[in-house]
């Protein structure tokens, strides 16, 4: 059957077990797997699909990023995928302040397309850097600004869609559009005035208030917040506004958030573009995750409200205002511009970090999204608290308090106990009725509240709802289950009644109830990592970055991983390889990802399941056993880089080895450091002193020893970093010792999932550090992604082992320790012009904070490379991943080297980062020992 659908659109159609897991749910927490996903180029191609769909009595399903935290964006027959093609800003017109854009165009794109015109679309939600138009469009997006720019329906002047009839029309001001609506309007006058559009974040329901003549009769705007039951989306022409031109940032505090919302009043009458909400429980978990956060007035809740004026006095004078006639105890006003963004910079990573409760637990969305007027804000935020004590369930506030809108997730029982979740979201809905709210605020209903809108309308409005999706979609094709004869709130859920996953000698998953499964539920997929956060600083996602398929993202391989951990798919399944298959193992998710998703741990854990006991791809012994291999290699470093520099014996080498051809061998250096005198002189047989302080002096008065880790990259191809390193260290006085034994962290078993031989490297790794770690000595690792395996992967791979989480707590970095002495300060560079590449895992595992700080400090002129480097360790060496390697690279290192001047230092502690630049750019690479040596 979806043989002849393909021969009818130029887009792809997949129905493969892969592709279906990846679209079976997207921010809710709803599981609906898709018969097929289709991913259209044209307008052709979308009516084909309809028209197609229909033959075959298959729903349709459009879908933007599938950000929808309410289940708008997942259905049973075929999904159509927006974004990836259909993703073009059409034009945009300065004069008239608009732009016309298909339905995947990313917010942020159609942002910074407008910005060199002085314009923005007024609407931004927080997943402006991936959500699309077209699912702002299908749930009536609105974020911060809306209070002052409005929402999404407010910018919409003209849709062109395609209703479930297959057929074309151009929605604007003109109800003839759409047969049959003038006479719908008529009849239903009554419920429209009375029941719709009562205050300005009433989202849930149709927005046929809009359809009122003295309204305008916006057929347009009644169309947005339908989440695609009404129709497709084929392009939209939006309404732009003038960028501000001085804003000011001011803080209020208050006693909680109840009394802030009590406040909101005041607040509006000083004319805000934003007005957020945020409790000082959400402030705590941010400041635990973050280490610090910037100063925030007295209070226990605050207002972060944003004003404007024409020049930067006229916005202070208005921020003064502010402070002067609210009720705050205690304000602080912000110009500087970095200051400002660390103060938002909270708020952002408080919707993230709100998926957990204070104790860790998990937080799902499903009464995420309530409003109510703003002027009963506060006696319904103090109401909801009970109802949440009451029910058992807790979470973090936050929200969009100017317009009345909450958001808050919830450690709803929903895996063992669903029917108690059912019973709060009905409980919660009278209540936010009683008050005169909104179910949604923002969100769309979805398969999350849709249930729910009879709590909230009339029959006679719950009818009007039914005849106006009728006119659109009589055959109810579009998003079925939604909005008009909704699915139960309490079907479909993904992790409902979900069992433990048995250990099978893996990763031990210590945050996570040592269950795998709990793990990969960890994404509820916000789909950060399908967004380009290297501005910011972020790593996450390279594979996507490259790609822009949702197989490549950590949330499409985490919908993957969920459906075996529910027994639909088997470990050894085509799909789970496919989808781990261009995988970096960078770990940037650990740390970008707001859930805490782990991916490289996971798919380690993955391939040790699945080939346990069981003959391996031939690159994982190759590159698995790599330091095994280096070791015999190493006694003949001469004649092993004379074969490997014959190229067509390299070539045959390599592929018999399962490693692309075109990649080149680094050459071993001509005497490892283990080998040199240096290090035989740091052999010395005898222990440390009993009692050791690494950072001041022993009671005897000497600095006390370190130990250095030899790791095998460093040994092996660049010894001159380790000579380089100890020369640094004992400049302050500390004596050096080295592992006596030649031991390991096992991170390239780690990598290629053989983690059984992991372990014994770890243990043994414990036993030669074991003596040095009892007596408070430290251990300082120069490679960064053995580093970051000492830190953080042996506490979980040994965590039934009582000398792993010592040991892990002992490893510095070398940036680390030489920050934390105290006679230590770094060398003075200012005429040094450094492009630094921070290696992935230093990025998620160990922070590149200290590093950054001695750069600073030198006075070098610092350009500091965001993302991947694309070797990835064994990654870009694998076969079929050198292009993707290179595509990786081209997002981030291979531009700033190319635009870096020749005189340029590139730093890189990670020898993968080093060995990437050399072999696609001719570029060496430093280590920062050197760097700091003067080498």
């Amino acid at each position: 059957m979806l043989a002849a659908l393909r021969g009818r659109v130029d887009g792809e159609v997949d129905a493969s077990p892969r592709r279906r897991a990846e679209y079976s749910s997207d921010a809710s927490n709803y599981r609906v797997p898709p018969t097929a996903v289709v991913f259209p180029r044209t307008d052709s191609d979308v009516a084909e699909t309809l028209n197609f769909a229909r033959e075959h009595g298959l729903p349709v399903t459009a879908r933007g990023a599938g950000t929808s935290v309410a289940g708008n964006a997942i259905g049973p027959g075929l999904v159509l995928d927006f974004s990836r093609h259909m993703n073009r800003i059409v034009h945009i017109d300065p004069d008239r302040r608009t732009a016309r854009v298909q339905p995947g165009v990313v917010l942020s794109a159609l942002q910074a397309a407008a910005r060199p015109h002085g314009l923005r679309l007024g609407p931004d939600p927080s997943t402006q850097n991936r959500c699309t138009l077209g699912g702002m469009i299908g749930n009536n997006a609105c974020g911060p600004r809306a209070v002052a720019w409005g929402r999404t329906s407010d910018t919409v002047r003209e849709l062109r869609v395609l209703d479930g009839t297959g057929t074309e029309r151009v929605l604007a001001d003109d109800l003839a559009a759409v047969p049959g609506l003038p006479e719908f309007t008529r009849s239903n006058l009554a419920v429209l005035r009375t029941e719709l559009g009562r205050f300005e974040r009433q989202a849930s329901g149709y927005g046929l208030e809009h359809l009122l003549p003295e309204r305008g009769s916006a057929l347009a705007k009644s169309f947005v917040g339908s989440e695609g039951t009404c129709g497709l989306l084929l392009d939209a022409e939006v309404e732009l506004v003038e960028l501000p031109r001085a804003t000011v940032l001011t803080v209020l505090g208050y006693p909680d958030i109840a009394t802030a919302a009590d406040d909101v009043a005041a607040v509006m009458a000083c004319a805000p573009i934003a007005v957020e909400g945020i409790d000082a429980r959400l402030v705590d978990v941010v400041r635990t995750h973050r280490g610090t956060v910037p100063e925030l007035p007295r209070g226990d809740g605050w207002l972060f409200v944003e004003t404007t004026g024409a020049s930067a006095a006229e916005a202070l004078a208005v921020a003064e205002r502010l402070c002067r006639t609210t009720h705050a105890l205690d304000a602080r006003i912000v110009t500087d511009t970095a200051a400002v963004a660390a103060l938002w910079r909270i708020r952002a990573d408080g919707a993230g970090l709100a998926g957990r409760t204070t104790d860790g637990k998990p937080a799902w969305p499903g009464w995420e999204d309530s409003a109510v007027p703003p002027e009963h804000l506060g006696a319904y935020l103090r109401d909801f608290a009970e109802l949440t004590a009451q029910h058992g369930v807790d979470g973090l506030l936050y929200g969009h308090l100017g317009d009345g809108c909450i958001h808050v997730r919830l450690d709803l029982p929903i895996t063992e106990a669903p029917q108690r979740f059912r019973a709060f979201v009905f409980d919660a809905a009278e209540l936010v009725v009683r008050y005169g709210g909104s179910l949604s605020g923002e969100h769309g209903d979805g398969r999350a509240r849709s249930e729910l809108l009879s709590v909230m309308y009339s029959p006679d409005a719950l009818a009007a709802f039914a005849g106006y999706k009728a006119l659109f979609d009589p055959d109810d094709v579009l998003n079925p289950g939604v909005l008009v004869e909704p699915r139960p709130v309490d079907a479909d859920l993904r992790v409902a009644g979900l069992p433990l996953l048995p250990g099978a000698g893996g990763f031990a998953f210590p945050h996570d109830d040592g269950d795998i499964g709990t793990a990969v539920h960890r994404c509820v997929g916000v789909g950060k990592c399908r967004a380009d956060s290297s501005a910011a600083g972020g790593f996450m996602c390279p594979s996507y970055l490259a790609t822009a398929d949702e197989k490549d993202s950590t949330r499409g391989r985490a919908r993957v991983l969920q459906e075996v951990v529910r027994g639909e798919l088997p470990w050894s399944a085509p799909a789970v390889a496919e989808s781990l298959d261009l995988c970096l193992s960078c770990k940037a998710c650990r740390s970008d990802c707001p859930a805490g998703v782990d991916m490289a741990t996971y798919k380690a854990e993955a391939m040790y399941r699945r080939y346990r006991r069981r003959p391996r791809p031939l690159d994982h012994y190759a590159l698995g056993w790599l330091p095994r291999w280096l070791r015999p290699a190493s006694r003949i470093p001469r004649a092993a880089n004379a074969i490997a520099g014959i190229d067509w014996l390299r070539r045959i080498g390599l592929r018999a080895a399962g490693i692309d051809p075109r990649r080149e061998i680094p050459r071993l250096a001509d005497r490892p450091f283990r080998r040199t005198e240096r290090a035989r002189a740091l052999l010395s047989p005898e222990p440390p002193p009993p009692t050791l302080n690494p950072l001041s002096t022993t009671s005897a008065g000497a600095p006390a020893d370190v130990l250095l880790w030899i790791d095998t990259f460093t040994d092996a191809f660049d010894p001159d970093i380790a000579q380089a390193a100890v020369t640094l260290i004992e400049s302050l006085g500390h004596r050096v010792r080295i592992p006596r034994r030649r031991v390991c962290c096992g991170l390239t078993w780690i990598s290629t999932g053989q983690l059984d031989g992991a372990r014994a490297k770890l243990r043994a790794t414990l036993t030669e550090l074991d003596e040095h770690v009892r007596a408070g000595g430290i251990v300082i690792g120069l490679e960064p992604s053995c580093t970051a395996v000492l830190r953080a992967d042996l506490p979980e791979l040994l965590a039934d082992d009582p000398r792993a989480a010592p040991t892990a707590a002992a490893v510095r970095t070398l940036a680390e320790f030489l920050l934390d002495h105290p006679d230590w300060h770094p060398p003075r560079r200012p005429n040094s012009r450094v492009v630094v590449q921070p290696h992935c895992h230093q990025h998620s595992v160990l922070g590149f904070a200290a590093d950054r700080r001695i750069l600073t400090s030198t006075g070098a002129q610092v350009t500091e490379i965001t993302g991947c480097c694309g070797l990835a360790g064994n990654f870009g060496m694998q076969k079929g991943h050198y292009d993707i390697s290179v595509a990786v690279a081209a997002n981030g290192l291979l531009p700033a080297l190319r635009e870096a001047p020749d005189d340029a230092i590139f730093l890189a502690d990670g020898f993968s980062c080093r060995c990437q630049s050399a072999q696609l750019t001719g570029r060496p690479g430093m280590h920062l020992a050197q760097f700091l040596m003067g080498e």
